[in-house]
């Protein structure tokens, strides 16, 4: 921790909030944090959330999670009003019935959703959101890449193909045949989409400028590493997946978190292949 901006001495806040850059270890101090908590408690990314109340209803998620003594979120971000809105009055229910919050992201509070909407409309929300949050910045490098080699070049595709054939569970694909299956799919089966996958061999890895595409590719990015699965690949390397356009958008701290996931597995699956 480098500092804490707490809101008053003595003042008991409902939830903390991690923030910093990509790599700095926020998902392993929210994990660490989850598991000293006594059950019932729930940990899930920020998506995984609001999917569940997509699936289950606002006053049923309300009622699933309200008994437990800790809810933990990774990732937490606000892409659109739905969201700020949604994510207000949940966690606002949820504090009040005496639930412990936690969540990571790479955004201070206040500054959610700024430049991806009209984030000053819901002032209010999100105003309400970081008065729920003794906020503490983690500070440092990205440990994913502290001392160790540039990711692997791509592989040819005869490689990436042989690779796929040799390991038992893997999966083979296209990724433009990838992409396209991605978008008939809500972001919250991506999850079960790898379950159960050995490694990721892709073919024609190429630059993405299409920003819900590249969205989606985070989101599969993001579950791949959850699962700790390497990937083999051919086309261009991960740090050209992301055009300039895009890693200088709003969404851009997303873009860098995945180059810098995607480079790790990529490494993963060299050291694979390689044994």
């Amino acid at each position: 921790r480098s500092g804490g901006a707490s809101r008053g001495a003595g003042m008991a806040l409902p939830g903390v909030y991690l923030d910093g850059g990509f790599g700095v270890g926020k998902t392993h101090l929210l994990a660490s944090l989850w598991h000293s908590v006594a059950d019932p408690k729930a940990y899930g990314t920020f998506v995984e959330l609001t999917s569940l109340v997509g699936a289950l209803g606002f006053a049923a998620t309300v009622q699933a999670l309200g008994g437990l003594r800790l809810v933990a979120i990774d990732e937490f971000e606000l892409d659109d009003p739905g969201d700020t809105v949604l994510m207000s009055t949940l966690l606002t229910r949820l504090a009040d019935a005496g639930v412990a919050l936690a969540a990571t992201s790479n955004t201070q509070p206040e500054d959610l959703g700024a430049g991806r909407f009209a984030a000053a409309d819901f002032l209010r929300e999100i105003q309400g959101l970081a008065a729920r949050f003794d906020v503490l910045r983690i500070d440092g490098g990205d440990y994913r890449h502290r001392g160790l080699p540039a990711p692997p070049a791509p592989c040819p595709d005869a490689e990436v193909a042989a690779f796929a054939a040799a390991f038992e569970g893997a999966s083979e694909d296209g990724f433009a045949a990838l992409c396209t299956h991605l978008a008939g799919l809500h972001p919250s089966r991506y999850g079960a989409l790898v379950d159960g996958v050995g490694l990721v061999a892709l073919h024609g890895v190429a630059p993405v400028a299409d920003q819900a595409v590249a969205l989606r590719f985070v989101a599969f990015a993001d579950r791949l590493y959850d699962r700790s699965i390497p990937i083999v690949a051919s086309g261009v390397g991960v740090a050209e997946l992301f055009g300039a356009e895009l890693l200088a958008g709003p969404h851009r701290k997303k873009y860098q978190r995945a180059v810098s996931r995607l480079a790790a597995l990529a490494r993963d699956g060299a050291r694979l292949t390689a044994a």
